[in-house]
């Protein structure tokens, strides 16, 4: 039920109150409710009133790493999937721990990308949680005990051509591995519980001590690495497989072999090359990537699922994987009971930058010509909002640019061409928020700038010459955050601030008019909606670069985020879940 609700009485316009729903006033699910606008109807805490925000309570996980989290409440509690795949049950009004789910991580299973996990699904009294070991596990939401556990890749865990270790004078030591993980948060539809797989692409990287160590430079080089990826449905109480949908296409993943990217980009593709070596990488589809990196929306009227899939595979480097390369770098639409396919729009074919979609979309309404459109948006690393209408993927339009752009979609040089937005994004894998009755998308996003830089190895002991790429992020103050307002009729932008830090981790809106989001110095902060005036700030002990939510409580409003950091990004790790409220 609405707040208000209008009707007529006697012939007298009559409004009734109606207090708003369980659901209205709780998180339920990844994206605050079942469009995933992460907007909430609550109006306690208001731009008058937010800088009196007080600590109410704080969690301490006992696990120092990387936190990506979206707390899930639901019935006064308040669950939460920890790094390395630990899960918690916490009473919501205090953070008394009501229970812990302890995982047993498989030490041998290869790891590709780091230990976070970005949440988990609550329904039908269990809690649903992907691993970082690709397992998808059920556990009783009243105890935590575990009620099945499944391998969601089988005995495939990934494939890999072993390649001779590169010794780069500038870069270093340079190797890779390739594994299958989950990262999303799951989402739940009748009795299906829906993950992706991700990691499928990974490549090469700088070695590193650990999974999680600071991002240096991405390399390129071609060869057969990963598996594909894919999103698939799940048995809610067995967790039986009932559907995998593969992201790369097995026949005619060259697509049509495109000049220009959709919305009329020129593509730097020498496509005579790419069509003569078709015959001698004929199984390039089989190692072709593709990451489901964020937990998808489903349309609650149609029943169809919406989500973005990461680079082909191997990253950056396509003279080994000729054509287009579907589905990669694309946003999908799948039927959700089936898993059958219904469309797609590929932002960047044959993607040589490493331009995932990997923000989640959003569902809402936009009006065209006088006519409602059901519409669905995603943030991308390129910088542009895009803009389909969600029943059939038709494109309508991409805002302006939310970050600076340069030299997009130009190909390595031995000098090194300095690109924006790049690997990092733009908007990288952070959630936006949609403010329906203000007609706002609020973005946080990225601006650091990528050395893209062409490498030679020499032949030697025997071995041929390796000619490979490499694609390293500037160590430069002219790197920095941006939190920006779109119309969301027609993509301009109605105001844009800058933060000192990189924006990573997603945004949250209210119906009192804020904005919450979270910077990797250290500090919650609170933006008015309607001028991007800042009203608060809440300091921490970490990063704050995971989602922030509300929800209330004995009748107080609740704001609450994962302070954990990212070392990826560079930004102190920690150990805490923090919650503020008014006194």
């Amino acid at each position: 039920m609405h707040l208000k609700d209008i009707i007529w009485m006697g012939g007298l316009l009559t409004v009734l109150s109606f207090p708003v729903s369980a659901t209205e006033i709780e998180w339920p699910v990844y994206g605050g409710d079942n469009l995933h606008q992460r907007h909430s109807k609550l109006t306690q805490i208001t731009k008058n009133n937010v800088s009196g925000l007080v600590e109410a309570w704080e969690f301490d996980t006992g696990i120092n790493a990387t936190f990506q989290a979206t707390p899930v409440v639901q019935d006064g509690v308040m669950y939460v999937s920890l790094p390395f795949n630990d899960v918690v049950a916490l009473d919501a009004a205090s953070g008394k721990q009501l229970w812990r789910y302890e995982h047993d991580l498989d030490e041998d299973y290869p790891i590709c990308c780091g230990p976070a996990n970005r949440g988990v699904a609550v329904s039908n009294g269990m809690v649903f949680t992907g691993t970082i070991d690709a397992r998808l596990i059920a556990l009783d939401a009243k105890t935590g005990e575990k009620r099945w556990d499944n391998r969601v890749v089988g005995d495939n865990t990934g494939i890999r051509e072993e390649v001779s270790r590169l010794d780069d004078s500038e870069l270093g030591s340079v190797s890779g591995t390739s594994g299958a993980g989950i990262n999303m948060a799951p989402m739940i539809y009748q009795d299906t519980v829906i993950i992706g797989i991700t990691g499928v692409g990974y490549g090469l990287h700088l070695d590193a001590t650990d999974s999680d160590s600071p991002l240096g430079a991405v390399v390129g080089i071609a060869g057969k690495y990963g598996r594909r990826g894919f999103m698939a449905g799940y048995d809610m109480k067995t967790g039986k497989q009932k559907w995998q949908f593969d992201t790369i296409k097995s026949k005619n993943w060259e697509g049509d072999f495109v000049t220009k990217t959709a919305d009329g980009v020129e593509l730097p593709r020498d496509i005579a090359k790419e069509r003569a070596s078709l015959e001698k990488y004929s199984d390039a589809w089989r190692y072709g990537g593709a990451s489901a990196w964020s937990t998808p929306v489903i349309d609650p009227y149609t029943g169809i699922l919406h989500f973005g899939t990461g680079n082909p595979s191997p990253q950056m480097e396509g003279s080994s994987r000729p054509g287009d390369n579907l589905y990669s770098s694309s946003l999908l639409a799948l039927d959700a009971n089936s898993g059958d396919y219904r469309w797609h729009y590929q932002q960047v074919p044959h993607d040589s930058w490493g331009y995932d979609v990997a923000s989640p979309p959003v569902l809402f309404e936009i009006t065209i010509k006088g006519k409602p459109i059901p519409a669905i948006g995603q943030a991308g690393k390129t910088g542009w909002f895009y803009v389909h209408d969600r029943r059939n993927g038709k494109f309508l339009y991409k805002s302006e640019a939310f970050v600076p752009q340069k030299n997009m979609f130009e190909l390595p040089t031995s000098e090194g061409t300095i690109i924006y937005p790049g690997v990092m994004g733009g908007a990288n894998w952070s959630p936006v928020s949609v403010d329906a009755r203000r007609r706002l998308v609020f973005i946080a996003a990225i601006h650091w700038p990528v050395e893209y830089k062409l490498h030679q190895q020499p032949a030697r002991n025997g071995e041929a010459a390796i000619r490979y790429s490499s694609m390293s992020p500037l160590n430069t103050p002219e790197k920095h955050g941006l939190l920006t307002a779109i119309d969301l009729d027609n993509g301009e932008i109605v105001w844009q601030v800058k933060t000192e830090n990189p924006l990573i981790g997603g945004v949250l809106s209210t119906a009192s008019g804020l904005v919450f989001t979270g910077e990797g110095r250290g500090e919650l902060m609170a933006f008015d909606a309607d001028s991007g005036e800042k009203r608060w700030s809440g300091k921490t002990e970490a990063g704050v670069n995971a989602p922030p939510i509300t929800y209330s409580i004995n009748g107080k409003q609740h704001i609450a985020v994962a302070v954990g950091g990212n070392r990826l990004f560079g930004f102190k790790t920690g150990q805490k879940i923090k919650v503020w409220r008014l006194p």
